[in-house]
């Protein structure tokens, strides 16, 4: 499976989904979707660095859809290769060296992204 691949089926896996999830119309977790989505709105903090923030605690917690959503939003926001790997670093010095398997599959994830 090539990581363009990977990617697409991430976003169309999360798009149904999330379809699906919001048909239900569960208050709570309409509630819930609505503050994850603010939150990385402009404030005091800029989108790119909020995103930055998500992808470390998504590293250190070690979930990859998190990973890989953040990945891409902060490529959405011009995050450069160099910053990319500066964020890695500070995931790693976080969360250790159970962090290293997330690490290989972000950077196919940021590799792709790089590369198209």
């Amino acid at each position: 499976m090539s990581f363009v691949s990977k990617i697409e089926e991430f976003n169309y896996y999360r798009e149904k989904m999330n379809e699906i999830i919001l048909e239900k119309a569960n208050l709570g977790i309409k509630r819930f979707f609505a503050i994850d989505s603010r939150t990385y709105d402009k404030g005091v903090l800029s989108s790119q660095v909020k995103e930055m923030l998500g992808l470390v605690a998504s590293l250190v917690l070690r979930c990859n859809d998190c990973i890989t959503y953040h990945i891409l939003q902060c490529h959405k926001l011009g995050v450069s290769e160099k910053e990319f790997y500066e964020i890695f670093n500070v995931a790693l010095v976080v969360g250790g060296s159970i962090v290293i398997p997330h690490l290989r599959r972000a950077i196919e994830i940021v590799e792709e992204c790089l590369n198209n």
